[in-house]
């Protein structure tokens, strides 16, 4: 197998460490992505200071992606910059150990924001597993809005919409579409039995959010009265998602011309739920500028990261 040298090219990595999955790209000096990998969750979110979860995620992606290049196992990279959801200048757990010259640890909308508009300014909102809107205006400032986890916020996300059309569902006795698909996806006898396999950790934090693609399913099949669990839900997690642009695109802002918005995030892949965002949003803020993301989140990490190393950033997906 051929495996490439670092002796006479630079490398350097991005990372996109979520709340569901965490994955790393690899480019040399002249902008040219060599290598993918992905791992697990890499969010510390109720981790203590022995957890590995940060540390295993972000190792385990860079290891897979470096393979992918054919890079030697000694390569040491000019520059890493991860993106870790929920970061807010501290690691909790075992601090990661990238073999790099310059390490930065961002929050993950920053490399989002970063791989949306290359550097650009706007408004980017993510809607995964939790929900966060980044902005950075024309004059350079920058804001954050949401990201406070799933039990203080991240309304519009894909666990909040499981929370929100399981509680509903709760309060019709178990008598509704929602309630009836979660019992057989969880292979459970009531909604009680899920809180409490929550609760007791039995069921993860994205176990349960995955949930979220068949309350997309019912609100499209069902739409309406027809159950109002899943159509109620979804209607309301489109105004939360619209209400992180209307933040970022009000007049306390410094734009010069129309901001512009994008979306990522899983919730975003599903058509039906990305067209609703886009209608709820077009009407809070009529003369907002909707684009899609130039680069995925991992890409914008690595845009940083060529940055960090003082290289050119003309990225070669």
């Amino acid at each position: 197998m051929l495996v490439r040298t670092a002796s006479l090219v630079r490398y350097v990595a991005g990372i996109d460490g979520g709340q569901s999955g965490t994955q790393a790209a690899i480019a040399d000096e002249s902008g040219r992505v060599v290598g993918r990998g992905v791992a697990g969750p890499a969010d510390e979110i109720a981790q203590d200071a022995n957890s590995t979860r940060l540390h295993d995620a972000l190792n385990g992606a860079l290891e897979a992606a470096r393979r992918d290049a054919r890079l030697d196992e000694a390569t040491t990279f000019e520059a890493i910059v991860a993106g870790v959801s929920g970061y807010e200048g501290r690691v909790w757990g075992i601090p990661p150990s990238l073999p790099t010259r310059r390490l930065r640890l961002v929050h993950d909308p920053a490399v989002a924001h970063a791989g949306a508009f290359a550097g650009g300014s706007g408004i980017i909102v993510i809607a995964g597993t939790g929900s966060v809107a980044y902005a950075v205006d024309d004059a350079g400032e920058t804001g954050l809005h949401g990201g406070l986890g799933y039990v203080f916020g991240d309304e519009g996300s894909a666990f909040w919409i499981v929370r929100t059309a399981l509680g509903a569902a709760a309060l019709r006795d178990d008598d509704c579409a929602v309630a009836r698909a979660a019992l057989a996806h969880f292979g459970r006898s009531s909604l009680r039995d899920i809180f409490a396999a929550f609760y007791h950790g039995e069921l993860t934090r994205e176990r349960l959010a995955s949930f979220a693609r068949t309350v997309l399913d019912i609100a499209r099949r069902e739409p309406g009265a027809a159950d109002p669990c899943a159509h109620e839900t979804i209607a309301a997690a489109h105004e939360h998602l619209a209400c992180l642009v209307a933040w970022a695109a009000s007049p306390a802002w410094h734009w010069r011309t129309q901001p512009r918005a994008a979306f990522t995030g899983g919730l975003m892949q599903d058509a039906g739920f990305k067209s609703g965002v886009y209608r709820a949003t077009r009407a809070k803020v009529p003369d907002i500028e909707i684009v899609d993301p130039l680069y995925s989140p991992a890409l914008g990490a690595l845009v940083m990261a060529m940055r960090e190393a003082g290289i050119p950033t003309t990225l070669i997906p």
